[in-house]
Formats: C-alpha cells, sequence, structure tokens
C-alpha cells in the first residue's frame, strides 16, 4: 500500500487492483504507482507486467492458462500486500468483477484507468450516457443482436484483431450491411489507429488485438430488428407450430413481471419463444428452457443464439423429472406437458417464495388441472381468446384461434 493511504484505504486492505493504459505508468497516478511498488507480488497478463515493469519490485506472475476465475493464485497471497494489474477500468468488464466475487468490499482498493470505451467515446465525441456499450470479450458475438436498432450508437469490445471482421459479417447476415463501423485500436497508446468502412465494405487487415469497434446501426427493409415489446412476431421465430403465439406471449410475458436477474423455468418450451423474450428483457436475465422433445430442443437453442440470448440453457428431457436439482426458478412457465402427473407440484415446489407461476392450457385436460388448482390454491384465471381475420371465399371474416386458460399464481409461503 502507499506509505500515505487515502481516506478510503484501511490496514485491511491487502490487494491492490491497479487500471493500466496502452500508456503506460505515464498514465499512472501516485497512489496506484506506489502500491505495485509496494507489493510482494504483482498479477496480470505479461502485456500488463511489461508496461508496469519499471515500478514492480516484487515477483511477476503472469496469469496462468487457461485463466482461472477461482483467482486462487491470488487468494494465497491473503493478507500481504499484492498487487494486479489490469486494462483501463478493472470493474468494467474486467477482472475486477471476478476479484469481488471471492473477496470482501475491505480487504481491495482499486485505481481504475479510462476504460476503452471511455477513450473510444472521447476520440468519436460520443456521450456515453447516450450510448450502448458491450463486451464481446470471449463471448458470443450473438449477444449484439439485441442492440441493432436503427439510428442507434454502439460501442463493442472484441476478443481479437478477427473481431470486427466477424462483427461486418454478422451485421450483412442481418440486413445491417450498410451500417458504419469505426475500429479504434490500441486506444491511448503510440500504436493508436481509428479506421472507418461499412460493414458491407470491410476488409481492414492487421487489426490489433486490443481493439473497440463503433457502429452507427443502419438497417435495410429485411433487417432483423428486435422489438423491445414483448410478443415479438412469430414468423422470427424458427418453430413447427409448437410456439405460443404472439398476442398470448405477451399477455404471458407481462403476468410473468420480469425482474432484473430472474430466474425463469420454460417447461415445455417448444420452440423457446417464452425463454427468450424473458431474456431479452434485461441482459441480467436468465432461463432454463425444459423441453422433451429433442429436435425441439435443438431448434430452441437455435432461436436463442438468433435472438442474441445465447445463454438460454436447454434442458432436453421430461418433467417433472427434468426439473430434479434445477436451481430454484423466480418465475415458472408451463406451456406444454403441464398435465402430465406430478409437473405441476414440481413447478410450484421449485418457485422461491414470493415466485410467479403462469400456467396456459388450450386442452380441456390441461384447464381442469387450472380450475383444481385454482379451486385449492386461489390466484387468477383468464380465458384468452384471439380472432384473426381471413379470407372466407372470395370475401373475408374472422376465424378463431383456439382459446387460452391461463392461471396467474403467486407463492406467498414455503408450503404453498
Amino acid at each position: 500500500m502507499p506509505p500515505e493511504s487515502p481516506d478510503h484505504a484501511s490496514e485491511n486492505r491487502w490487494l491492490s487492483i491497479v487500471g493500466i493504459g496502452e500508456d503506460g505508468i505515464a498514465g499512472l497516478g501516485e497512489n496506484a504507482r506506489a502500491a505495485i511498488g509496494a507489493a510482494t507480488v504483482v498479477f496480470g497478463g505479461r502485456r500488463h507486467l511489461e508496461l508496469a515493469s519499471p515500478l514492480i519490485r516484487g515477483q511477476a506472475r503472469p496469469w496462468p492458462t487457461p485463466f482461472d476465475p477461482s483467482m486462487r493464485d491470488v487468494l494465497e497471497f491473503r493478507g500481504a500486500p499484492a498487487c494486479v494489474i489490469a486494462s483501463g477500468d478493472p470493474f468494467f468488464f474486467g477482472v475486477g468483477a471476478t476479484l469481488a466475487r471471492h473477496l470482501q468490499a475491505g480487504e481491495f482498493i482499486s485505481f481504475p484507468a479510462p476504460s476503452s470505451f471511455s477513450l473510444a467515446a472521447s476520440r468519436l465525441g460520443w456521450p456515453l450516457q447516450d450510448i450502448e456499450t458491450i463486451s464481446l470479450h470471449g463471448r458470443p458475438l450473438d449477444l449484439i443482436r439485441p442492440f441493432l436498432h436503427p439510428g442507434r450508437r454502439l460501442l463493442a469490445l472484441t476478443s481479437d484483431g478477427r473481431g470486427p471482421a466477424a462483427l461486418a459479417r454478422l451485421l450483412c447476415e442481418t440486413g445491417f450491411a450498410g451500417s458504419k463501423m469505426t475500429v479504434l485500436e490500441a486506444l491511448g497508446g503510440p500504436a493508436e489507429r481509428i479506421r472507418s468502412s461499412d460493414a458491407e465494405g470491410f476488409s481492414f487487415s492487421g487489426v490489433s488485438d486490443l481493439n473497440v469497434v463503433a457502429i452507427e446501426v443502419a438497417a435495410s427493409r429485411s433487417a432483423r430488428i428486435l422489438s423491445l415489446a414483448a410478443g415479438l412476431d412469430d414468423d422470427l421465430f424458427e418453430h413447427d407450430g409448437q410456439i405460443t403465439k404472439r398476442e398470448i406471449r405477451a399477455i404471458t410475458l407481462s403476468a410473468l413481471a420480469p425482474r432484473p436477474g430472474e430466474l425463469l423455468w420454460d417447461i415445455g418450451a417448444g420452440s423457446g419463444s417464452i425463454g427468450i423474450e424473458w431474456m431479452l428483457a434485461h441482459p441480467s436475465m436468465r432461463a432454463i428452457a425444459i423441453e422433451a422433445d429433442p429436435t425441439r430442443a435443438e431448434r430452441a437453442g437455435r432461436n436463442a443464439h438468433a435472438f442474441g440470448v445465447p445463454g438460454l440453457r436447454i434442458v432436453q428431457g421430461k418433467a417433472p423429472e427434468a426439473l430434479a436439482g434445477l436451481e430454484a426458478a423466480d418465475a415458472v412457465f408451463i406451456g406444454g406437458g403441464g398435465s402430465d402427473p406430478g409437473v405441476l407440484d414440481a413447478a410450484l415446489s421449485g418457485l422461491k417464495p414470493g415466485g410467479r407461476l403462469v400456467a396456459n392450457a388450450v386442452t380441456t385436460e390441461m384447464e381442469a388441472v387450472l380450475l383444481a388448482a385454482q379451486a385449492r390454491l386461489g390466484g387468477n384465471l383468464l380465458r384468452l381468446q384471439v380472432n384473426r381475420l381471413a379470407e372466407v371465399g372470395s370475401m373475408h371474416g374472422w376465424r378463431a384461434a383456439m382459446p387460452v386458460t391461463q392461471w396467474t399464481w403467486i407463492k406467498h409461503g414455503e408450503r404453498q
């Protein structure tokens, strides 16, 4: 620690987390410099350790390969002066968040540098609060899909020099070929470079592994644009007819009432539409799709990638057996197989106190299950009917879809 610790430091803070930029130690403040110099061991990537080498007096320890998210090497030095060096702001898509999962806040002090996003925004003159930022470093490129809306500006951190070209291909494949891409490389250092192209004509070579891609989104008429509203067009999904239709899906998601960070069980997932739209509500949302049919389970996985939520977990199996051992859910949707013995009871048991259950019935057998459940446990019952305009010979009339009975219930206690 520095000889004169900042006001927010304490003697219990044995670990210093220092953010460094491409300008190296020239961009570090006095406290960050002193923290590196006082550490008996300094962890970081080989590039980070090289940048900080003039200040390191203790042992320099590169991260192991593969990277260990449990941070065992760092935790072995608990109580001794140690330091971790990372890129930019360690708590903005950085190693600081990983370390914080294993440490109390009082054990470390952080000295952040400007993040790559901050540097990119400053070069472009883009107010950070008005744009979307996303890290694709070591993560699927599909995650960018929900952010592709005409006229929006995005900043995406990629994994390596191949990332910008891969992004350009994704934009072209999804109808955003006219989007302007600006590749900002090695920001803040002597090798800094900024180049622009539209996605369709993207042909940059020799792109630095340290890059951020700025995207000004332009959409063609055929672009795959994912609305922010619940109830996306059925045609956007790959399905075999086993899908909760758009209008019913919108009402169902409203009843499920998604909240940030929550987990959904989608039982009888079919195409995966409910779990997918649940996850689209917020980047922190999680969902498990349980589907007995292997073909449909694979299809749900493809849909998840196409909608930019590759984190949807697919459990191929039949409820209630497939529910055993799953993490307790904040919300449960039963869209198929709910009339099978034990399914409803297993769903109720797997729901956290305060959680919501929504079950839809199109068969009389499932409707009987829901009527009995409502009589026993309470909750709300709805009968939903959708009519669509259809051709009747040379004229038109209303054609009724199958009515849906929907039961919504909140678990108020452990034993319900």
